[in-house]
């Protein structure tokens, strides 16, 4: 059986990178795929309020793991060093998933779709002379100039969003099943 397949979203701040994860999430969903995501932040992953009984387990009580059960969802708070790893973090909490869409984590070398948009940014994360240029799977822009060696989607073009989804599924990492 095969594994997932993975795939980071990145982009500068602001530049629309939930927004399409979001998109390429739901198109997965239609297409009948189990998708997952992660999140890779820059601050403090708190979703509990501090005074809670869960926060009080974690923080007050030092559980190494806490696993937040209620109506519709669950959330686990694990207390582990920083990993900087989506592939890793995928094996371990998102195996059973056909489409892991990570929004982030720039720097790792996974197959990515670039959002850029020259309002945000007057150039992308994207450099033709970067050793890791192989890696873009795509580069969605509003900038209807610009060329690159990697595949340049504009926002104007028709199904943009479909084949994205298309190109995420058959050039994202595939974990081992």
């Amino acid at each position: 059986m095969a594994g997932p397949r993975l795939i980071s979203i990145i982009g500068r701040k602001n530049a629309g990178k939930t927004t399409l994860t979001v998109a390429l999430a739901a198109e997965f969903v239609r297409r009948g795929k189990r998708v997952m995501t992660i999140k890779h932040g820059h601050h403090h992953a708190g979703v509990d309020n501090e005074g809670t009984d869960s926060w009080r387990h974690y923080q007050e009580g030092k559980a190494e793991r806490v696993l937040l059960a209620g109506p519709g969802g669950r959330v686990i708070f694990d207390r582990v060093p920083d990993l900087y790893d989506p592939v890793a973090l995928a094996r371990q909490y998102l195996s059973d998933a056909d489409v892991i869409l990570v929004e982030g984590f720039k720097r790792a070398p996974v197959p990515k779709i670039e959002v850029w948009r020259r309002e945000v940014s007057p150039t992308p994360i994207y450099s033709e002379s970067a050793l890791e240029r192989d890696l873009w799977v795509a580069l969605l822009t509003d900038d209807e100039t610009f060329r690159a060696s990697c595949r340049v989607i504009h926002f104007r073009d028709t199904m943009w969003l479909h084949l994205l989804a298309t190109l995420a599924w058959d050039e994202g990492l595939e974990l081992d099943g």
